[in-house]
């Protein structure tokens, strides 16, 4: 506890000290074409929320720098000849940061008129301008800002709407889209398909107890939830488009923050002082024993789970030529070991030493070459590795170690890819590409398993690579100032077994009044299973071993979505979407009674064997009321209705173990000035959350105490649902801005009502009864971060 009243003593002394002398920063950056990408010489950029305003026009590189403006809040306008004008309210300025931004504007319909749209209109637009449906942009503010979402940006994605996050735990980001499996979601960086970014992750899930990619290295992301352009393949449920932001290429900065996830340090600046080049790196570290001290075990088994992180970015410009260099690494792990007194073993569980970790590293060096004023040529080339591992040893009443579960995936892959984009005028665009990967892996997977008498199994023993091809042509075409059609063409080919998928992709937006809209989205998208899965293998009656996955096809679905969008008003935000999915060639068993399907799997590697033969479907209606970040206060109300089912070998539709039916998320906050000035800010966030309960499988008792094991009623797969699940969460910060550095001290409370909810049930051998697993207790996150 001395560590918790340490910060708080902190936060007393730096709330009593004043600055009667104004405090300035600067906003400097570049305003770019937003198709085109190419540089826009002399467009406007005005500071209204200074007195009197404050004006810049950009250079010949199409950037602008104003200098001497008072820190706190302000609101930007970006106008240009023939472009649509933007406003962007609420800017946060430190007196520790530059304020640094990029930006891209859209030609106008008209041509050389100006046209005014608000920045509260482009408010959470997607960067990538062929999204028409179910896209959104993620900002680094609102992942610092909203409750509990620790500066991770997939917390934060569990905000919106269609998204829920409640079936793995408490403590894990994993992203469940309108029903589908968290597998079914594609994380990219710098516009490449990578590995699972995060922490304690399972092989081949999609999320993890911390995310890797710290807030001090990200720009602002996009996130889709159904029928997504067609340079997005292999994805299934929703896609993480993560960018990398630059460092600052003018001004070394530097940030430090501690807290009790630990702690992490960031450095920026130019790489010459006669260089447009920068640099920035980002190393954290923690151990969360803290937490374990305090009486909160994480893990529910006593386990101390560590990890660290590296993240870096290196920018070097050379005209209108860029080259980035980038890479992120994470090592993660935990432990834990039994009593040694096998009287204090009151559930079979706690008689196992068990140890897990995952370690991840991606590199990648991008090449961007502006080839002329309609045109740009971006290529990449990265390689991944990720590991993970899980051991778990059984004790005997003599305390020997008995081998019980031994899991090690090592994924490798190596792509190279190329994008080209040309931009005829204002009307056309058209965007192409290909990505080759080349993927490795070293998997083995073996436990002691029931249902072949309690010997142990080795289902998987195998080193192989695959390859895969993708290529993709996208058209974006404006027929009117009010009605835009996006169209495309991405194709699939899955070298192992020679599987292809050819994935038509349209859309449609049209604004039939200046405040509303309707938009349409319609694809055909698909998704290959993890390279271990293809080499899974069964023990057969005469004691040899068989491949059951090798010719393993495609899962795909067809995603339908219309859009309603009503901007109520400047600041208030109205969506509406329906939608309708599809799935096809699902994996599952090939047993008639079986209701196994790979779709109910958040991870690892299933032991048996899979045809592609199911089918699912997903239906439903997102909503979303947001109030967008103006006059210190904002709030965002989501509502989601869906119904997620499938259909196995048994011919029977179920529900998939992801259909909880209904999430209801309610966010708001205030800031609070204190003192004269903007020197001294309070935040106060909460964020409350209604979900369906979590879906399980009944147990049969009377064979479970018969057999000695767990016995799951296979023939009411997932029929069980627990309580309705809910949390609040708060935060409070309080910023203080100094001569030339910020402080900022912050505590989240995640459950601060300390509500039980149920995570399963489940047989324990022991007690010889169904027991019942719940969610994490009231947890708090108190951190400490310097700018400077």
């Amino acid at each position: 506890m001395r560590c918790i009243f340490l910060l708080i003593s902190l936060f007393a002394l730096l709330a009593s000290e004043t600055y009667a002398q104004g405090l300035s920063q600067t906003i400097r950056g570049r305003i770019l074409d937003r198709e085109s990408q190419q540089p826009l010489v002399g467009a406007t950029v005005v500071v209204l929320s200074v007195s009197p305003p404050r004006a810049v026009t950009t250079d010949a590189t199409g950037t602008f720098k104003i200098e001497q403006i008072p820190v706190g809040r302000h609101t930007l306008k970006i106008s240009f000849l023939g472009y649509e004008e933007q406003t962007i309210p609420e800017l946060l300025l430190g007196s520790g940061k530059e304020l640094v931004l990029n930006l891209g504007l859209s030609e106008s319909f008209a041509g050389l008129n100006e046209v005014v749209v608000t920045g509260e209109r482009e408010k959470g637009t997607a960067r990538n301008d062929m999204a028409t449906v179910s896209a959104r942009s993620i900002s680094v503010e609102e992942s610092k800002r909203y409750a509990a979402s620790l500066s991770d940006p997939a917390r934060t994605a569990q905000t919106l709407a269609g998204v829920s996050g409640t079936s793995s735990g408490d403590l894990n980001n994993e992203i469940v889209v309108r029903g589908n499996s968290p597998r079914g979601l594609l994380w990219r960086i710098q516009g490449v398909e990578v590995p699972n970014p995060n922490h304690f992750s399972d092989a081949g899930a999609s999320g993890g107890a911390v995310s890797v990619l710290s807030t001090n290295v990200l720009s602002n992301s996009d996130f889709f939830t159904g029928a997504f352009p067609a340079e997005y393949g292999n994805a299934l449920s929703g896609v993480f488009d993560v960018r990398l932001r630059s460092g600052n290429n003018e001004k070394r900065e530097y940030a430090f923050q501690a807290g009790v996830l630990g702690v992490e340090f960031a450095a920026e600046g130019p790489l010459s002082s006669n260089s447009k080049g920068s640099y920035l790196v980002n190393y954290r570290y923690s151990s969360l024993a803290l937490l374990n001290n305090l009486g909160l075990d994480l893990t529910g088994d006593g386990g101390v789970p560590k990890y660290q992180d590296l993240a870096f970015k290196l920018d070097m410009p050379i005209g209108r030529h860029k080259l980035a260099v980038w890479g992120i690494g994470g090592l993660s792990s935990t432990s834990s070991r039994a009593a040694r007194d096998s009287t204090q073993w009151e559930r079979y569980y706690e008689r196992f030493d068990d140890k897990a970790s995952s370690d991840l590293a991606i590199g990648g060096i991008t090449y961007t070459h502006v080839l002329n004023d309609q045109s740009y040529l971006e290529a990449a080339l990265t390689g991944s590795g990720d590991r993970h591992a899980y051991q778990a040893h059984e004790l005997s009443e003599g305390y020997a170690r008995i081998l019980d579960d031994d899991e090690r995936y090592v994924n490798t892959s190596v792509r190279a890819s190329v994008l080209y984009n040309y931009k005829l005028n204002a009307r056309h665009t058209f965007r192409t590409g290909a990505i080759v990967s080349r993927l490795g892996f070293d998997a083995r997977n073996g436990f002691r398993s029931d249902e072949y008498g309690g010997q142990f199994v080795q289902f998987l023993q195998q080193t192989g690579h695959a390859t895969s091809t993708q290529a993709y042509g996208q058209w974006k075409y404006r027929a009117t100032e009010q009605l835009t059609f996006t169209s495309g063409m991405h194709v699939l080919h899955f070298g192992l077994n020679s599987n292809t998928a050819v994935e038509p992709r349209v859309g449609a937006r049209w604004a039939f009044s200046p405040k509303q809209s309707i938009s349409a989205g319609l694809g055909l998208h698909s998704r290959l299973e993890a390279p271990f899965v293809y080499y899974t293998r069964l023990p057969q009656a005469d004691g040899s071993y068989r491949e059951t996955n090798r010719d393993l096809g495609l899962t795909r679905a067809v995603h339908y979505v219309l859009s309603y969008d009503n901007l109520l008003r400047e600041d208030l935000r109205l969506r509406v979407e329906p939608y309708y999915q599809y799935l096809y060639h699902v994996a599952i068993s090939p047993d008639p009674p079986s209701t196994f399907a790979a779709l109910n799997y958040s991870g690892g590697a299933p032991s048996e064997a899979l045809v592609a033969r199911g089918r699912g479907q997903n239906y439903g209606v997102d909503v979303t009321l947001e109030k967008y970040f103006t006059s210190r206060y904002y709030f965002q109300l989501t509502g989601s209705l869906y119904d997620a089912r499938y259909r196995a070998a048994d011919g029977k539709w179920r529900n998939t173990r992801y259909n909880g039916n209904f999430v209801a998320n309610a966010l708001g906050g205030r800031e609070l000035k204190v003192g004269r000035g903007d020197n001294n800010l309070v935040g106060l966030n909460l964020r409350l959350l209604w979900a369906g309960g979590n879906r399980y499988t009944p147990v049969d008792i009377a064979a479970s105490r018969e057999a000695g094991y767990g016995i799951l009623r296979e023939d009411q797969a997932w029929s069980e649902q627990g309580p309705a699940y809910f949390r609040l969460d708060l935060r409070a910060s309080y910023r203080k801005n100094r001569p030339h550095a910020s402080h900022i001290i912050s505590l989240d409370l995640q459950n601060a009502t300390n509500n039980q909810n149920i995570y399963g049930r489940f047989y324990d051998r022991s007690s010889q009864q169904i027991e019942t697993s719940y969610q994490t207790s009231l947890v708090p996150f108190l951190n400490y971060r310097i700018e400077f």
